[in-house]
């Protein structure tokens, strides 16, 4: 079953849709996710919504939500910070807690991409979060984008963009606006994947908030808390280092998988079935449900 419904976060209203499994117990309380969408992304359409299904039919409850300034929620489109959205993810959390299908000590958070690097930071600093799962996420924005932008040449194009936009900030209050593919290169086969309600083109202040978000700093916080990384070999998107990174930094429980012969889309359709096997049986093990599972 799915809901459409919202919920208030600094005063925007922020669009989510409930998914909630339809076998549960007259008054059970079942363990529950919030579903984090990508880099300007939207809850819809996209890698969240294929989370949020897969979460439902293994019998969790999922809140996936458009953050403030992307998809159908509040805010000036496109003007996305990464300490915005931690607060985003939290009032979400606060929102879950409160709903009658949820047990509000079994709150996970799932992730992917940009939306992995918010769920790890996120869990870092809310004890209430319960486990976390990121998929092809980030946990050093410099770094991250020093591998997105490889060559000596690629490099001093994005850096000079990033100044370019500071000194039009100060001396103009007007954000310059750059392509997203400007930040976050992506090759052109994979940008099917993609949301067609994803943003297009990103102000620069949004650029520098992800060159300063770094997940790093509390991933080592999340422990005793159960944690997955999942990321593909090789992504071309991501640079795969960045859950090797972090899973280096996290204490235990945390497990590291990396997947091959696919790049930064893990559940695409071809490669679903494999993903879905490989979360299943970490959440039996780590976050399991009383519902049986049909997937």
């Amino acid at each position: 079953m799915q809901h459409k419904l919202s919920f208030s976060s600094d005063d925007l209203k922020l669009s989510a849709v409930l998914h909630v499994p339809d076998r549960p117990r007259a008054g059970e309380r079942l363990p529950a996710f919030i579903v984090l969408h990508g880099f300007v992304g939207s809850k819809d359409e996209s890698h969240a919504e294929i989370q949020a299904r897969m979460l439902e039919e293994m019998g969790y409850v999922a809140l996936r939500f458009d953050f403030r300034c992307c998809g159908e929620s509040e805010g000036e489109r496109g003007q996305v910070r990464c300490f915005d959205q931690v607060t985003d993810t939290k009032n979400a959390l606060t929102f879950l807690a409160a709903r009658e299908e949820v047990d509000p000590a079994r709150i996970g958070v799932i992730g992917h991409s940009f939306g992995a690097a918010v769920a790890v930071y996120t869990t870092g600093v809310d004890s209430r979060v319960a486990c976390v799962i990121s998929s092809c996420g980030w946990g050093d924005g410099e770094r991250k984008f020093r591998g997105q932008h490889p060559t000596p040449e690629a490099w001093a194009r994005f850096t000079g963009l990033l100044e370019q936009g500071r000194k039009q900030k100060a001396e103009t209050g007007k954000s310059m606006w750059i392509s997203r593919f400007d930040a976050v290169p992506i090759p052109e086969h994979l940008r099917k994947n993609l949301s067609p309600k994803a943003i297009m083109e990103i102000p620069v202040e949004t650029a520098w908030s992800m060159y300063n978000f770094r997940a790093d700093d509390v991933v080592a916080d999340i422990a005793p808390r159960p944690i997955l990384f999942l990321h593909t070999a090789n992504d071309t998107i991501t640079p795969t280092e960045q859950s090797i990174r972090m899973f280096e930094k996290a204490g235990q429980p945390a497990e590291l998988v990396l997947i091959t012969g696919t790049s930064h889309f893990p559940l695409a359709e071809k490669d679903a079935p494999r993903t879905r096997a490989i979360i299943k049986g970490w959440l039996e093990k780590f976050f399991p449900t009383p519902l049986s599972a049909v997937a």
